[in-house]
């Protein structure tokens, strides 16, 4: 559950449905609320106040800024609500690709602002979990790769077995008080470096 203590930016052309918004998130409980009308100014206040999330209404928005909008979400990698009067598929695909986390069309009522924030926060935390999931993953695989080069290195060069140069390996690692990783690394920069 959002902590209350959320800064919360609004970001909204139309002075009446930013009121909206922010009464919504007034009544659920939420009083660090700022409001900016100019979308020209979005960036630099972003980058300024440092909101927790923020709430972008478009109306109806023109191609171009929908981009302006979308390359910003993938910028400042906090959990973004954007509320459209209007969309098609391709718009609601490169909102989701751009990492909004709520992409609310035609449903800009005042009783919905908490759900959606919850909603929002719940699901940039969700994507965050993934991406960094994928990277570690990303990461283990790379490891793995460079590990068993070494290893390939070893066994050529030491005429040695596939378990006794992991071995080797892994008590080199241990004896230096460095990651196995580590050590593949050099080896294989070392290995190219001399190599053919």
């Amino acid at each position: 559950m959002p902590s209350p203590d959320l800064s919360i930016l609004i970001i909204d052309e139309n002075r009446i449905r930013a009121s909206i918004i922010e009464e919504g998130l007034r009544e659920a409980g939420y009083v660090r609320v700022s409001v900016i009308h100019d979308v020209q100014e979005v960036g630099r206040t972003i980058q300024q106040s440092e909101p927790d999330v923020v709430f972008v209404d478009l109306e109806n928005p023109k191609r171009d800024t929908l981009e302006h909008f979308f390359s910003l979400s993938r910028a400042i990698q906090r959990p973004i609500a954007m509320f459209v009067d209007q969309s098609d598929t391709s718009t609601t695909e490169k909102a989701i690709e751009a990492g909004v986390s709520a992409y609310v069309v035609d449903g800009l009522k005042k009783e919905r602002i908490k759900p959606i924030l919850d909603m929002a926060i719940s699901r940039f935390n969700a994507f965050s979990r993934l991406t960094r999931e994928l990277e570690e993953a990303r990461s283990a695989l790379e490891e793995r790769k460079i590990i068993d080069q070494a290893k390939g290195i070893v066994m050529k060069t030491k005429s040695l077995s596939e378990p006794e140069a992991y071995a080797l390996l892994r008590k080199t690692a241990m004896n230096q008080n460095r990651r196995l990783v580590d050590i593949a690394q050099s080896l294989v920069t070392a290995a190219n470096l001399l190599g053919p």
